[in-house]
């Protein structure tokens, strides 16, 4: 009754008022318990006036944020950082915006230059930007968000960002007279017409950044991770590739914590300052975009060695690490170095900094990053020595080294316009390395692995509910598109492009498109028209692979003509609907052929045949005898073959092929139709126990393991049977059960049968006493063959065979060897496997070898037993278990959802019920690594209904989980839709 008189005006600056006192004294206790006041209050006081609570809200909050940011600390996105205007989102948060291609819009303004000074303090660190923008001549661009005036507001990327002060031109700015700031944009309102310098000064706490995006802490360390959208995360700024500015850096430090400071580019200055701290300042001559900006301050260990470019200048190249990992950068050292070299020889691609850095860190979302000049890595792509890393290890390291190295070039003085355009750089980066790593260690081998990545990995996400092209054309969180069909199938679309156009065509392409476009952010359809403008062909259908989603099935179906010694080969295409594209049109699709005679022989030279139209026919003339065709010999193209061959006919490829691929291909191909049969008899009810494998599929398997001219890595890729998620995809409904029990049962009945022949081949294996380790093609051939003979025997579980693997373990010369032996008794339980594993364990430890734990904890998340959730989360109890640590994450719950499909599929749902856990739990500090869990249950509707309906409950569970990320929200509704 006593304020009745007052107006509405002065009542809404009373709530005010009254509102900052009681949300401060609330955030004392709890940021809810603030937010509950809020709500409460709003709701009571506005009635009198007609306001409704959600108008009035906003007053009271953005207020009382204001007052209460000394104290209110609040999670957003898995940060634990405390900013003005992230109490904005105490409001009911609106559904994540779905961003389209279609929208984009160049940015209204050029910045010409960044100068950033970070000033590094105990409990946050200082951030100073100056801005030179000019403004666009047409003075029309808009940005994402809708503007009452367009080209007249200057709106920039912040998130979890405090902001100390604004100044345009010298001249400090007023909020909400000069600009506006929120959760997620800092908007000066009126900016003048001509070039002028924008000066903030922001505090961020990378202490407790648990995104590791921004700027974020490792083992005490600093270091930044920019791409996608991180860069936000560290000062106000247009965070898209089209903006590409020239960068100056300086960074200040406590001296005796971070010894060392670097940033992206060459280093101009450095010296000493008060207080024991120093200071460095680094100068980049290239413009890039803010995702490729980078930062490290730490304590460091490295080494160093130099190249010498092919036009004579001599280039630092420098590898850091905590000091514990110093002796394991050899091998990256020596793979950067061989990397330059191929780039020159293959692309004439030469290296254009005086120094070059890789920096590798425990705490890394990704695998790597192409920084300019500074490379941030993942530990587990750099660390290499013979006694913790595997034969695959070191082929990753050379591979990851490789691939952010060619990235100087295809990515970074060519980056792309947004988002969209991943595959541009990406794709064809992808392809760059694999081409590298066919050219370092063997071709065949190479191939066989990237095509059972697309088969495993990417045919399942084209048949799913996230499938996408290779350049999508909405998203809501950049993140999740990261994918295998951005990188792998956008590998496979570039290689489709040399495959048709050849390798000298292919080669003019590429020295066109840098030609072109050297310091430019640029878009798929330039890359298109650089390949045709340089070999004057049209590839106009061709864009349908950057367009359409899905994995086309190529039918073929052949006729031989004895009288007239012609063959007809009729090629059909069809594409399935995946979500949003019901109907396809047909692609271009290259299809490399050649005609096997009786006798094993060519009947000529292979051939590319250019499937273009929904079905098209090829005669072959004089071929003197009924011929087996071999088609997309070398993968050459990413799509299903449907063709109707006997058992015979492929034994008769899987012993006559001269192609490769094709001929392990042939071997998959009777796996395959075996291991079907075993599964839909298990399924129908029959005993695994009553089972018995063909003779024939034996005896072929037997010719293959006693074949001595074959390749000893290809012998193994053939005798390895197809994995659960590739026969999965064959199976419809999915019934993981029988899937399973088909897989033990055929490794058990292989390894009894043959048990003589794996045993002479694995004694026959053995390492030459005192030989030196070695990672050349026939070393790991040699491995890599022998233990795919232990891992067959160890399949009979009796005394010998265990005794066979504590042997390797206690004889292993290198981490190749003694995994093999753990994995192999893994899921023997017994005195052996403890013992090894134990023995495994503690010597990581007082090694302190964060990887080689890493391999301990996958290797027990993803064996096969009856308590197999109860095993992982004991794991999760360990002294060794890091929470917070994206590797030891993926180590332990993302193997149990990815490679141990009989205990995540366990019948009674626990298996979903936990990874459901554990999605929500690791969203609220890391929504990157919760996303890519959640894509676990993106096949759920092709299982039986008993499992389809328990993965749905548990998507279910995920979406309507409250404050989820946009990232993880992403996955789980569009695999409900």
């Amino acid at each position: 009754p006593e304020i009745a008189y007052l107006t509405p005006e002065a009542l809404v600056r009373m709530r005010a008022r009254l509102l900052v006192l009681v949300s401060t004294q609330a955030a004392l206790f709890s940021p809810c318990s603030a937010l509950r006041l809020h709500t409460a209050a709003t709701a009571r006081f506005a009635a009198p006036v007609g306001l409704a609570p959600s108008h009035a809200a906003s007053p009271f909050i953005a207020a009382a944020a204001l007052a209460a940011a000394p104290i209110v600390s609040r999670l957003r996105g898995g940060s634990a950082l405390m900013s003005a205007q992230t109490a904005v989102e105490a409001a009911p948060a609106a559904p994540p915006k779905e961003i389209f291609r279609k929208d984009y819009r160049p940015y209204p303004y050029i910045v010409e230059s960044v100068h950033l000074d970070f000033n590094v303090q105990a409990e946050e660190t200082i951030v100073k930007s100056s801005l030179r923008l000019v403004p666009r001549s047409e003075g029309k661009s808009g940005t994402k968000r809708e503007r009452d005036e367009e080209g007249t507001k200057l709106e920039l990327n912040g998130e979890d960002l405090t902001l100390k002060s604004l100044e345009l031109d010298g001249t400090a700015l007023v909020e909400g007279t000069d600009y506006t700031v929120d959760a997620e944009f800092l908007t000066v309102l009126k900016p003048p017409n001509s070039p002028f310098t924008l000066t903030s000064v922001v505090s961020i706490k990378p202490q407790l950044n648990t995104q590791l995006s921004g700027l974020y802490a490792s083992s005490g360390n600093l270091c930044t991770q920019c791409e996608a959208e991180g860069f936000r995360r560290i000062t106000y700024f247009p965070d898209r590739p089209d903006v590409m500015s020239k960068y100056t850096v300086r960074v200040e430090a406590d001296k005796a914590k971070y010894p060392v400071l670097l940033s992206n580019g060459n280093e101009i200055a450095k010296g000493e300052a008060e207080g024991g701290r120093h200071w460095a300042e680094f100068e980049d001559p290239f413009r890039k975009p803010s995702y490729l900006f980078a930062l490290v301050a730490g304590d460091l260990a490295g080494i160093e060695d130099s190249f010498v470019t092919m036009s004579g200048n001599k280039v630092r190249l420098a590898i850091w690490s905590e000091h514990e990992n110093i002796d394991q950068l050899d091998w990256a050292m020596q793979s950067l170095k061989d990397s330059m070299k191929w780039d020159e020889e293959t692309y004439g691609r030469e290296y254009d900094l005086d120094v070059y850095h890789i920096v590798a860190v425990n705490d890394f979302n990704m695998g790597a990053m192409e920084n300019k000049g500074l490379n941030v890595f993942n530990t587990a792509c750099v660390l290499a020595k013979p006694s913790t890393a595997t034969d695959a290890d070191y082929e990753r390291v050379q591979g990851v080294v490789a691939h952010e190295y060619f990235h100087n070039w295809s990515g970074n003085r060519v980056t792309c316009r947004d988002w969209f355009q991943l595959t541009l750089k990406e794709g064809l980066t992808v392809f760059r390395d694999q081409h590298f790593s066919a050219d370092m260690t063997s071709e065949a081998v190479k191939r066989i692995e990237d095509v059972r990545i697309m088969r495993s990995a990417q045919f399942l996400q084209d048949g799913g509910p996230m499938a996408h092209p290779i350049r999508p054309e909405s998203y809501i969180a950049m993140d999740n598109f990261y994918t295998v069909t951005v990188y792998n199938k956008g590998a496979e679309v570039i290689r489709m492009y040399r495959t048709l156009l050849g390798a000298d065509g292919f080669r003019k392409g590429m020295d066109l498109y840098f030609e072109r476009h050297d310091g430019e952010a640029v878009t798929c359809d330039d890359f298109r028209a650089a390949m045709a403008d340089a070999n004057g062909v049209d590839l106009t259908q061709f864009e349908r692979w950057y367009t359409q989603a899905g994995t086309p099935t190529v039918s073929a179906k052949g006729e031989y003509d004895a009288a007239a010694k012609k063959y007809t080969l009729t090629l059909s295409q069809k594409t399935a609907a995946t979500p949003g594209q019901p109907t396809k049109e047909p692609f271009f699709i290259p299809v490399q052929t050649a005609l096997l005679l009786e006798d094993g022989k060519l009947h000529e030279p292979p051939k590319v045949l250019q499937l273009t139209q929904a079905e098209q026919t090829f005669v072959f003339e004089n071929v003197p005898s009924a011929p087996v065709p071999s088609l997309l010999r070398g993968f050459s193209a990413p799509v299903r073959l449907q063709i109707e061959r006997s058992d015979a006919t492929l034994a008769f490829l899987a012993s006559n092929e001269d192609d490769p691929f094709n001929r392990w291909d042939a071997s998959q191909q009777l796996a395959t139709r075996v291991l079907l049969d075993l599964a839909s008899k298990i399924s129908s009810g029959t005993s695994p126990d009553d089972l018995t494998l063909p003779p024939s599929f034996v005896d072929a398997f037997r010719a293959t393991l006693t074949d001595g001219g074959l390749d000893p890595s290809l012998k193994s890729y053939s005798l390895t049977l197809p994995d659960y998620t590739t026969l999965s995809q064959e199976m419809s409904p999915v019934d993981p059960d029988a899937l399973c029990g088909a897989l033990k049962t055929a490794r058990k009945q292989l390894a009894s049968t043959l048990r003589a022949d794996l045993a002479a081949l694995y004694d026959k294996l053995a390492p030459p006493a005192g030989q030196k380790f070695e990672v050349s093609p026939e070393s790991v051939g040699r491995r890599r063959l022998r233990n795919c003979c232990l891992g067959y025997l160890a399949k009979l579980a009796d005394d010998e065979a265990k005794a066979l693997c504590v042997a390797q373990f206690d004889a292993a010369t290198c981490m190749t060897e003694s995994i093999a032996a753990a994995v192999a008794l893994s899921s023997l339980p017994g005195k052996e496997r403890d013992q090894v594993l134990g023995t495994f364990y503690e010597r990581a430890k007082a090694n302190k070898e964060a990887l080689v734990i890493n391999k301990w904890f996958a290797l027990q998340a993803s064996a096969e037993s009856p308590d197999a959730l109860q095993v992982v989360k004991g794991l999760m109890e360990h002294e060794a278990y890091d929470a917070t640590n994206p590797n030891r994450v993926r180590a332990v719950v993302q193997t149990f959802a990815s490679a141990n499909p009989g205990a995540f599929h366990a019948a009674d749902g626990s298996g979903y019920k936990f990874i459901a856990d554990m999605v929500i739990d690791i969203d609220k500090k890391n929504p990157q690594v919760a996303a890519r869990l959640c894509n676990a249950f993106g096949q759920w509707r092709k299982y039986k209904e008993d499992r389809k309906v328990l993965m749905q409950k548990e998507l279910e569970r995920i979406k309507d989980s409250p404050k989820l990320s946009k990232d993880t929200f992403e996955i789980a509704s569009r695999s409900l839709a």
